[in-house]
């Protein structure tokens, strides 16, 4: 199906039949991004909480741990199982069949 303006793209995601097809495939999404920015809240607030500065510690060393807390923290929850996202799956996913 080609769309060809914004109405048309708009009222085409709006159809019951496309939200039902992808309804667990966006929780599925939701719930990994969900457990992802938790793990990053935890390696960022584990590393806040350090008791020793870093010797060469600067705001762009920061950044850069910040980012790869972030990286780290998205494939943690692609590959490590911590049962947020299936807990999130079965609440959210149970209220669908209702």
């Amino acid at each position: 199906m080609e769309i060809s303006s914004p109405k048309a793209a708009e009222a085409y995601l709006m159809n019951e039949e496309y939200q039902r097809k992808n309804a667990p495939k966006d929780l599925q999404e939701a719930a990994e991004f969900f457990e992802a920015m938790f793990l990053n809240q935890l390696m960022t607030q584990s590393r806040q909480a350090s008791l020793a500065d870093d010797i060469l510690g600067s705001q762009a060393g920061d950044k850069y741990t910040d980012m790869l807390d972030q990286h780290r923290s998205e494939a943690m929850a692609k590959h490590v199982n911590l049962g947020i996202a299936d807990a999130l799956m079965r609440q959210f996913g149970a209220a669908e069949t209702e």
